[in-house]
């Protein structure tokens, strides 16, 4: 297992892995997600790819991008309510189907942990969706721990 930074060449396969990320996003909270993956979206990867306060890390396997996480480098000023805060948030993160527990999503983690203290940065975040069981599951084996919660209610009509 191979772990790095995209190629510009493969943002194609980014966008396949994103649109299962979004498929199951999709499944677990139709109410909220769109299905599809349109062209906007699709073209998203190239705002990414172009912000310098973000990356795209890969997984490879066999010469195969079976995984990717972007992520974004962030400084928030100490305001009235709040110190400085400087930490690694991962916005996306998803591994091809047919490569799941294979040590990719680890390896990525591992990779993006260095990255964070590289950089002298205090911590890495990421928010997920409370219906994808199997995610927190891993995040919570990996080391990560919530200290926020979104909560919601519905209304009836």
């Amino acid at each position: 297992m191979t772990v790095r930074f995209a190629n510009e060449n493969e943002l194609g396969r980014v966008n396949e892995l994103r649109a299962q990320v979004n498929a199951l996003h999709v499944a677990g909270k139709p109410e909220v997600f769109k299905p599809g993956f349109p062209q906007e979206l699709q073209d998203y990867v190239n705002v990414i790819w172009n912000d310098p306060d973000k990356d795209i890390v890969v997984a490879e396997l066999d010469g195969v991008v079976c995984g990717f996480a972007v992520i974004n480098y962030v400084n928030r000023p100490e305001n009235p309510y709040m110190f400085e805060r400087r930490y690694l948030d991962i916005d996306e993160f998803g591994v091809d189907e047919g490569f799941r527990r294979r040590g990719a999503a680890t390896a990525m983690i591992d990779f993006i942990r260095a990255i964070a203290a590289e950089k002298g940065l205090d911590r890495v975040e990421l928010n997920m969706w409370e219906f994808n069981k199997d995610a927190l599951k891993f995040y919570e084996a990996v080391g990560f721990t919530t200290y926020r919660r979104y909560m919601e209610m519905y209304l009836d009509e």
